[in-house]
């Protein structure tokens, strides 16, 4: 079962993935003996296997140091990369924390051949601003800092006349790239993309350029953006407990001493010096590793590797001996003051990777919490006992964690949240949980990961975090059968020794942050994008032909096979060509808009059980098979779905059948499922992400009849028959149903249909849907008042009706315009004029037929930027720049994409659905990638004019009042400000 985890460990955390099988019925397997062996390949390469390895890893060290993981994976003509360097923020100088992280958003800015016209001009200008830099920080005047900064700011002006702006992303576009990124943690920075095959040789060729040197251009203006990052923090108050969390955990290391981003002052005196020494220091191929999972060939990929990065200079890192922390001996205290809903967070501290802590923690915690069984999952969430909790580990190099998380019940005090939560561990402690669970869990993580690593991408961060953590790879493939040897007896020994009163507890409180940190808009001179220009570097570089790779299309009615039931339902299957998982939906063609209570009931069903099993009972009998069962509805659909081994499909059908005969009410469950309801609104309230992506762009699509509004009072909820939202459940079944296999062995998946699916004759046709209708946009402003720092803006335009005709124009007006690094908005907005940390805008194609288009724009920058920002961004808006290189880089990024993309697996099935609802019967990816071949900038500028130039928007803009520019506002529309409950409707 895929486990649910705090945001913030869900975030960071990695899931190392073991193939493996889940029945209840086997027995523990054996142990097999893992060992690493030593192969040569025909080219005389050394590389290591690990036996049993499910992965296939082959893991190669070449002369300079260099660890270069490789594994194959053919689903697609894809390889997903990583450049992992072990240098993260533990290792910032303390005087200049965020130093690493910063350094990452330089590395794309390239070097002294990418991104520049003229080299030996831009150098001398470089320096200059180098040796200001160093004077400002060491100048402690404020009105002379001033005067420095304003040089600086001039300088760089007249540097970006000889500088190319975002040419690496340029270049990693035009090979078809997706997930350009990178990251910054503790112990690493690693830097991501996912290329089409075909393109290996110049990406590769590309990387090892950018590692072999560093060139600080465009360096205020994307401090600038760090500072917006910094603010962005400051907005996020799961964020500000991970770091409470940490300095109590770590009053000495830098785990909690030293954050990524770093502090404001240290980002307001930067030295470009001390970053250069950085990336000389850490920055080299001892110290780094490349990662490719996907299709390529092992032989003719190390030589190409070894001839690029092969080259980068060999040196000696030594990683500075870190601070030790003493036994915390008695509950340290926080307390963290933000908008959001109220929660806490109770932590203790252990081992690190390649530890024994390791191992019984990731134990204890999945006997806690696994999405369904664990003594949380049943006794507190099940229960309904606190709004939600859960827990999840984390290990780093030096030391781990085990974190508590809880989200109190209305009316519920975060001590009695976390009184509830310990009393669970203390349950651990006694043994009091089923002896079947530890052999469960390490089969649900098996389960887990056969399914995770069928992703190239899971697969090669896995191998990544292997590099930054120093793991033998041996010890991972290995790590289950480990988990295996651990008996009840040791577990709960081990409980009882490391869960004492040696825990960091955070209270997330309501109220004001007094520690917010003012940033003052430094007011910096748009530097020159030079688009019309391009370095000699990328010129050769675009010239260089790579290897053909032809777009494949489907052909859905031959890809998707059906039969029918002895009922007569029909059932599409399509083929798991990988493994013996297997996945089962049904599926009604009728949600919330067909029948309001409908969404209401499937959630009431999470909390029930049958006139055989209590609630609690049937969720160990679905997790003894390793089974998963899921209700869900939306707007116009419901699913009914099991999946797991293939093996125990007849089993997991024959429950979910019994459960949804024999589903019982409860009134009491009921009762906690509409206060649970209601605290969920009131949490919602304090959510800014919801109230801007989902309360008021409802409220600007639809206005007062909004889908998000049709809701029920907590009046209405609370006068709601149990049985009734039973008998929609039970009913569900008599209703026009497809059903939808992906796995092996289809016959015996029909088989156990016929005997467990019992129907009625007649099925019923579905109630008429609900129809809201999309207002008009334009010269609206809507405010939702909000305590942050930043200020967010969303714009809105709606379109013309759905018009598969314009899916080529408006792929490739989105990948040239508005999305993605190397896009005109993100140039003009963060990196020239360094207004925002992120800005976009999309014309976004409706879901399906007879709906309307809609054009939308974002930004997210400080209040006192916004106004300039708002100039910047329609101002684009009605006035499309034209860069033709820019442009044919878009369109052969577009194609690239295409022709890289296979839809296979399950997503046959899924994307055919989604084609449908839009009235395509076909691939239209084909006729995308025509439309596509045959345009030119003209006919984008035409496409521009049509649909987005002079379109009247709609705004809406969430932020602190106190800090918002409303003259600004008044330019752009009549100003509304609303309420949040009056957006949601909450009363």
């Amino acid at each position: 079962m895929n486990k649910l985890k705090p945001l913030f460990l869900f975030l960071f955390a990695t899931t190392f993935l073991f193939l493996g099988s889940c029945t209840q019925d086997k027995k523990p397997q054996e142990s097999t003996k893992v060992v690493t062996e030593k192969h040569t390949d025909k080219a005389g390469f050394t590389y290591e296997t690990v036996s049993n390895d499910p992965t296939g890893l082959r893991l190669y060290t070449l002369e300079n140091g260099l660890k270069v993981y490789l594994s194959k994976n053919t689903d697609e003509p894809k390889i997903q990369t990583f450049v992992a360097v072990r240098a993260g923020s533990n290792y910032d100088p303390k005087e200049a924390t965020g130093l690493a992280h910063y350094l990452e958003h330089m590395v794309f800015k390239g070097t002294s051949e990418i991104g520049t016209i003229d080299w030996g001009k831009e150098k001398e200008f470089l320096k200059q601003i180098s040796d200001l830099y160093e004077a400002h920080k060491a100048e402690n005047d404020p009105e002379k800092k001033k005067e420095i900064y304003r040089k600086i700011d001039e300088i760089s002006l007249e540097a970006s006349n000889y500088s190319v702006a975002n040419e690496y992303d340029k270049m990693v576009q035009s090979l078809g790239a997706t997930g350009t990124n990178a990251h910054t943690w503790f112990e690493e920075t690693v830097y991501k993309n996912k290329i089409p095959a075909n393109e290996l040789n110049k990406w590769l060729k590309l990387e090892s350029d950018r590692f072999g040197e560093l060139t600080l251009r465009l360096f205020h203006t994307e401090l600038e953006a760090v500072f917006e990052e910094f603010n962005r923090g400051q907005d996020n108050d799961f964020r500000k407990v991970y770091a409470a969390m940490l300095d109590g955990l770590f009053p000495q290391h830098p785990y909690g001493q030293q954050t990524t981003i770093g502090t404001a002052e240290h980002l307001k005196n930067p030295s470009m010096v001390a970053i250069h020494e950085y990336f000389d220091k850490y920055y080299v191929p001892s110290n780094m590793a490349v990662v490719l999972v996907g299709d390529l060939d092992f032989d003719t990929t190390i030589a190409e590797v070894n001839k690029t990065f092969g080259k980068l200079e060999s040196k000696e890192v030594v990683h500075p001996e870190l601070p030790k922390e003493t036994p915390i001996t008695s509950p340290i205290v926080k307390e963290v003051y933000g908008p959001t809903a109220e929660n806490i967070s109770i932590t203790f501290r252990s081992g690190g990777v390649n530890t024994a802590d390791e191992k019984f923690v990731t134990l204890c915690d999945m006997i806690l919490t696994n999405g369904t069984a664990g003594l949380i999952d049943l006794n507190l969430n099940q229960k309904q006992l606190v709004q939600n909790a859960g827990s999840s580990p984390m290990f780093l190099n030096d030391y781990g964690f085990h974190n508590f998380s809880g989200t109190p019940k209305a009316g519920q005090s975060l001590d009695e949240v976390k009184e509830l939560i310990l009393a669970q561990i203390e349950k651990l402690k006694k043994g009091e949980f089923d002896q079947w669970m530890l052999e469960a869990v390490i089969n649900d993580m098996k389960l887990s990961q056969t399914r995770q690593y069928e992703n190239s991408s899971a697969l090669a961060s896995a191998y990544y975090n292997a590099f930054i953590h120093h793991e033998d790879w041996q010890d991972k493939v290995n790590f289950l059968e480990e988990l295996r040897k651990i008996s009840k007896k040791e577990l709960v020994e081990f409980a009882n020794n490391f869960y004492k009163d040696n825990y960091v507890v955070v209270y997330k409180r309501q109220g004001e942050d007094k520690n917010i940190v003012k940033v003052e808009n430094p007011g910096i001179t748009p530097v020159n994008l030079n688009r019309d220009k391009k370095s000699e570097y990328l010129a050769n570089f675009t010239a260089k032909e790579s290897p053909a790779l032809a777009p494949q299309f489907i052909d859905y009615k031959k890809a998707i096979k059906t039969k029918n039931l002895t009922n007569g339902v029909e059932v599409s299957y399509v083929n798991n060509p990988n493994n013996d998982l297997f996945e089962l939906n049904f599926i009604f063609d009728m949600g919330d808009k067909h029948n309001k209570d409908l969404g209401l009931a499937v959630n009431y069903s999470e909390y029930l059980g049958t006139d055989k099993y209590t609630a609690e009972e049937l969720k160990k009998e679905f997790y003894k098979l390793g089974i998963e069962y899921k209700v869900g509805t939306g707007e116009d659909k419901t699913y009914v779905s099991i999946s797991g081994l293939k093996e125990n499909l007849p089993k997991g059908l024959t429950l979910l059948e019994h459960f949804w005969d024999n589903v019982t009410p409860d009134g009491e469950a009921y009762a906690k499922y509409v206060e649970s309801i209601q605290k969920s609104r009131q949490d919602t309230k304090t959510n800014k992400g919801a109230i801007l992506w989902s309360g008021l762009m409802n409220y600007g699509q639809y206005g007062e009849n909004s889908p998000l509004r049709n809701i029920y009072s907590t009046e209405a909820l609370q006068a709601k028959k149990p049985a009734d939202l039973v008998n929609i459940l039970k009913k569900l079944k008599n209703y026009k149903q497809r059903i939808f296999y992906y796995g092996k062995d289809v016959e015996a998946a029909i088989t156990a249909l016929n005997k467990e699916h019992k129907l009625p004759e007649q099925l019923q046709e579905y109630p008429e849907a609900k129809n809201y209708i999309e207002l008009e946009t334009g010269n609206k402003v809507y405010f939702v008042n909000y305590d942050m720092v930043q200020a967010e803006m969303l714009f809105l335009a709606k379109g013309d009706l759905f018009d598969a005709d314009k899916m080529a124009a408006s792929t490739l007006f989105n990948a040239y315009f508005g999305r993605g690094l190397s896009s005109i908005v993100f140039q003009e907005i963060r990196e020239s004029k360094s207004l925002a940390y992120s800005a976009f805008s999309a014309y976004a194609n409706a879901s399906e037929k007879e709906k309307p288009n809609y054009i939308y724009a974002y930004i997210g920058t400080q209040a006192n930027k916004m106004p300039q920002a708002v100039d910047a961004m329609l101002g684009l808006m009605n006035d499309m720049p034209e860069a033709e290189e820019q442009f044919n880089a878009a369109k052969e990024a577009a194609l690239k994409k295409i022709a890289a993309q296979r839809i296979t697996k399950s997503n046959i099935f899924w994307s055919y659905e989604r084609l449908k609802k839009q009235g395509i019967e076909n691939d239209n990816r084909k006729a995308i990638y025509e439309g596509i071949q045959e345009m030119e900038l003209k006919d984008l500028h035409k496409f521009f004019n049509e649909n987005i130039k002079g379109e009247e928007y709609t705004i809406m803009v969430i932020g602190n009042e106190k800090e918002i520019n409303f003259k600004a506002l008044e330019k752009l529309g009549t100003i509304e400000k609303l309420k949040v409950d009056y957006l949601f409707n909450f009363k």
